[in-house]
């Protein structure tokens, strides 16, 4: 991993407990940044974060869609570390494939306050905190599904629609204040989420796989790299952006 590039960097992270979010922390922690994830499956978490190194990281446990909870880890990560001048917003949650007709109202409003306003209340208390640190970087995990439509996936391509433009109106609000936001989107990726809705990864391979110009889904690994990128000195130039890392399913 690219060791040093985050060294003395404090990171807040959401959905960190699996699959991509935890790929980004442990990337982040070997580019030597301390890192506090959040998550609702504490216990999880809390055993990835302490193979992580218990000195470099801090695992907690909630609901990123309460106010309070989202608050309460910010000044938890100030509190350990010093300060936090690193977010990134990937806490997501799936509904049902099925035609709006169909589309339950409770798994419409559960999409749209995981995948979208955690993204928001994370912002709001992290912002604070990271004009004091001198200023930082925000990065929100959207997806190749806020670009292109996919049948039955209403809820979820809406709100990382969403996310997308969230990301630009963040860079435009807050970019005289040095804190640059993008969003990272991924295409498809072999996460156990993933592979729970196709029974198993050489299925979800075999179906899903060739929709991607590179003949294969990706790894969260991978992702993890653009999302170091995103933070380092390496991407100073790059705001409102959206960096999208599908394996040209975008470009069909």
């Amino acid at each position: 991993m690219q060791e040093g590039k985050l060294t003395g960097r404090v990171a807040l992270i959401s959905g960190a407990a699996q699959g991509i979010g935890l790929a980004i922390s442990a990337a982040f922690v070997a580019s030597g940044a301390r890192v506090v994830g959040l998550d609702l499956q504490e216990d999880k978490l809390g055993a990835a974060y302490s193979a992580l190194g218990a000195d470099q990281t801090l695992a907690m446990g909630g609901d990123v869609t309460q106010p309070e909870i989202v608050q309460d880890a910010v000044e938890a990560a100030v509190a350990q570390f010093g300060k936090l001048d690193l977010l990134v917003c990937n806490a997501a949650t799936t509904t049902p494939l099925c035609k709006v007709e169909e589309l339950d109202v409770e798994d419409w409003r559960r999409a749209l306050d995981v995948n979208l306003t955690s993204a928001f209340l994370l912002s709001k208390f992290a912002l604070p905190e990271i004009r004091r640190s001198g200023g930082g970087n925000i990065i929100i995990v959207a997806s190749q599904m806020g670009s292109v439509g996919w049948m039955g996936q209403s809820a979820y391509c809406s709100t990382k629609g969403a996310l997308i433009q969230l990301g630009k109106v963040l860079a435009l609000d807050y970019a005289k204040e040095n804190i640059r936001v993008n969003t990272l989107s991924p295409g498809g990726v072999a996460t156990d989420r993933l592979i729970n809705r196709y029974g198993s990864e050489p299925t979800a391979q075999a179906e899903w796989g060739p929709m991607h110009p590179v003949g294969r889904l990706g790894q969260a690994d991978e992702i993890a790299r653009g999302a170091v990128f995103l933070a380092s000195d390496d991407s100073t130039f790059m705001t409102g952006s959206d960096l999208v890392m599908d394996g040209g399913y975008t470009a069909w």
